[in-house]
Parts: C-alpha cells; sequence; structure tokens
C-alpha cells in the first residue's frame, strides 16, 4: 500500500487520480481494452499495483472512469474553443473537431475495433450522449453565427449541419492517420460549409 496516497489531502488526492487516469488513457489507447492490464497502467502511471487498485478496484471500472474523464475534460476544451473571441467561425469549429476528434487520431494504436467495443459494453450509450452534446455545441455555433439561416431556404437546419460535419470528423478519422492530416481536411469540408458566409445576401 503506498502511504503517500492514503495520507495525501483531498486536493492532493483528486489530482493523482486525474494523472492515474490520463497514464491509463495512454496505454488503453495503445495497446486496446484487452491487452492492458492493472499492472500496464501502474507501470507507467509511476505507482505500485497496490497504489493504483486503492482508486479502482478493476480493469473496467478504470476503463470506464477514464474514458469518462476523457470525455468531460474534452467537452470542456471544446466549449473555451467555441466561445472564443475575437476568432472566427471557421477557426472555431476547425478547433473545436481538433479538440474532439483530432487528438485522438495518432493516439489510438491499430486495435480500434476493441476500444469501440469496450465501451459500448462498459459504458452503453454515454459516448453516444456525448457525442450528441458535443453536436449540440456545434449546432449553437453553427446558428449564433448565422451560417443556419442561410441554409435555411435549403430546408437544411443547424443540427443538419452539425450532424453532417460529424459524421465527416469520423470518415477523417479513418482515412487520415495523423493528426495535422485530419485537421487540414476537416478545413477543407468547413470551409466549403461556411462559404455562404463569404458571400453577400
Amino acid at each position: 500500500m503506498d502511504l503517500e496516497e492514503v495520507a495525501s489531502p483531498p486536493a492532493a488526492a483528486e489530482n493523482r487520480r486525474g494523472q492515474l487516469l490520463e497514464a491509463a488513457l495512454g496505454v488503453f489507447a495503445r495497446h486496446g481494452y484487452r491487452k492492458t492490464s492493472m499492472d500496464d497502467v501502474a507501470t507507467v502511471a509511476g505507482v505500485s499495483r497496490q497504489g493504483l487498485y486503492l482508486h479502482f478496484p478493476n480493469k473496467e471500472e478504470l476503463f470506464r472512469t477514464a474514458v469518462q474523464h476523457a470525455l468531460r475534460r474534452s467537452q470542456l476544451n471544446v466549449s473555451e474553443v467555441l466561445a472564443a473571441p475575437g476568432v472566427s467561425l471557421e477557426e472555431r469549429l476547425v478547433g473545436a473537431f481538433d479538440t474532439w476528434v483530432g487528438q485522438f487520431v495518432e493516439a489510438v494504436g491499430s486495435d480500434v475495433d476493441d476500444l469501440v467495443s469496450a465501451c459500448r459494453t462498459l459504458l452503453g450509450e454515454a459516448v453516444d450522449e456525448e457525442k450528441r452534446v458535443f453536436a449540440d455545441k456545434i449546432a449553437s455555433a453553427l446558428d449564433a453565427a448565422g451560417l443556419a439561416k442561410r441554409y435555411r431556404r435549403a430546408g437544411l437546419t443547424a443540427a443538419d449541419l452539425a450532424s453532417t460535419l460529424c459524421a465527416t470528423a469520423d470518415g477523417l478519422k479513418g482515412t487520415h492517420t495523423t493528426r495535422p492530416a485530419f485537421v487540414d481536411a476537416m478545413r477543407v469540408a468547413i470551409r466549403a460549409l461556411c462559404l455562404p458566409l463569404r458571400s453577400p445576401g
């Protein structure tokens, strides 16, 4: 048992827990769920196996909590990017998709299907709900910038446009192996979508 884990004040313990979750995310991303052990995470995190078990009773709970931690962090970052003052809609959207999707393009290893399966099994619909929240944020940004109004005559809503961008991001994530390449491709898609803002009327 790690004495520092027992004696740490709440703030320090919470900070340590966050560090453990970040370490776990990296290991799960590289090796997949099935091939990752608690020992692997403990080694990368620089704690004993017992120290890791003080925070998480098993691998399932560690994975579940790590994914929830990543989603929560990403949502906060996305909100900050979309609210950035003095930044064009295009750049804010590119930043939002880079934050939500791009950060994982190079971080995830070859066993993506294993991670997706683990997410479905251990988190149920929680991941899908977070994706809906993200899409709603994108739709709100499109609406606030007046872009949705330009598409209204074509029968398209802000939600339709956001859904299209999200689907595009999912597709590009699977066809680009580097984060910069993903960002460049998303920039093209976003620029095309935002063209009506460049023209009068």
